[in-house]
């Protein structure tokens, strides 16, 4: 039974990490702060104090963490994962970064024999709960063979889109879509709810035709009842923005539609709505239009 290691235990980690954990291998976990160690640890996983220590005691060990700094300094810092490194670990960044990093990161860490997949994920919380994340990988294919146990555990679509940062590329292709549709149904609620339209009927009517999409699919009934939690903070949206919009300026990619929506979750920061939904993203709609959904 491989033993696995999992860092980063927040909206996303720690139900991966839950999932995994539940599937019956060994866990190891390490989290800046302790409540989500402690109360995996109470359902059987095994704590550890560092990166280091994590990558000492696992065949894989698994990160997923805000963003590239924070991956980087994990990944080959004091005390990161490389100090750890043994021949034939396995180390899988479900984090969102630039797939220049994550180029870097895998080879510094061939001269440990350490094999990385960057391996990024969408689905928000409710995928990650479930287990039905889809999972895109960038790396090495026998690398991905030996760690397809543990991501056929957390995700239910898992593909190999090429070499190192691939994946990492194929998650900044799907952050573009993301914040296309969040945007767009901000718009066509207030749209609709301004003509004097129930937009709950609207998506009733449309979800299912052209316009169906993940956003339609999971995201209305959460603002129709004013629920702007994050199942994926908005703030990480426009994170992951910037990171399309760095490599994409770095290649001569022209992405104008995409450029206009990270301003949009840029304003949602500017006026202290980072740590809000996604979805939430509304918020500017409605303020430009002056005025607000309608809530049950």
């Amino acid at each position: 039974m491989l033993t696995i290691g999992y860092i980063g235990l927040g909206i996303m980690g720690k139900p991966i990490a839950r999932n995994i954990l539940k599937s019956g291998f060994p866990l190891v976990v390490h989290n800046r702060s302790q409540d989500a160690v402690n109360e995996l640890c109470n359902e059987g996983a095994i704590p550890a104090q560092s990166p280091k220590e994590v990558a000492e005691k696992v065949d894989i060990v698994f990160t997923n963490l805000p963003d590239s700094p924070d991956v980087e300094a994990v990944a080959l810092g004091e005390n990161g994962i490389i100090q750890g490194g043994h021949e034939g670990l396995i180390y899988v960044d479900n984090s969102t970064i630039t797939p220049s990093i994550a180029q870097k990161i895998s080879e510094i860490m061939k001269s440990k024999g350490v094999i990385c997949l960057d391996a990024p994920v969408s689905g928000g919380q409710i995928g990650a709960q479930k287990g039905a994340l889809t999972i895109m990988v960038g790396g090495s294919e026998d690398g991905l063979r030996k760690a397809l146990p543990v991501l056929k555990v957390i995700g239910k679509r898992i593909t190999h889109v090429g070499d190192s940062g691939a994946g990492q590329i194929a998650k900044a292709a799907n952050q573009i879509m993301v914040a296309a549709q969040m945007v767009a149904m901000g718009e066509l609620l207030i749209f609709a709810q301004t003509l004097g339209v129930n937009p709950e009927k609207v998506v009733e009517a449309i979800r299912d035709g052209a316009a169906q999409c993940w956003a339609l699919d999971n995201k209305p009934e959460h603002l129709f009842t004013g629920n702007r939690k994050p199942g994926f903070k908005a703030a990480l949206q426009a994170k992951d923005l910037r990171i399309v919009m760095e490599t994409a300026s770095k290649c001569g990619v022209p992405l104008p539609m995409t450029a206009i929506n990270m301003q949009l979750y840029n304003a949602m920061i500017a006026i202290g709505m980072g740590e809000l939904d996604n979805s939430a993203v509304i918020t500017v709609i409605e303020l430009l239009a002056s005025t607000q959904l309608n809530v049950k």
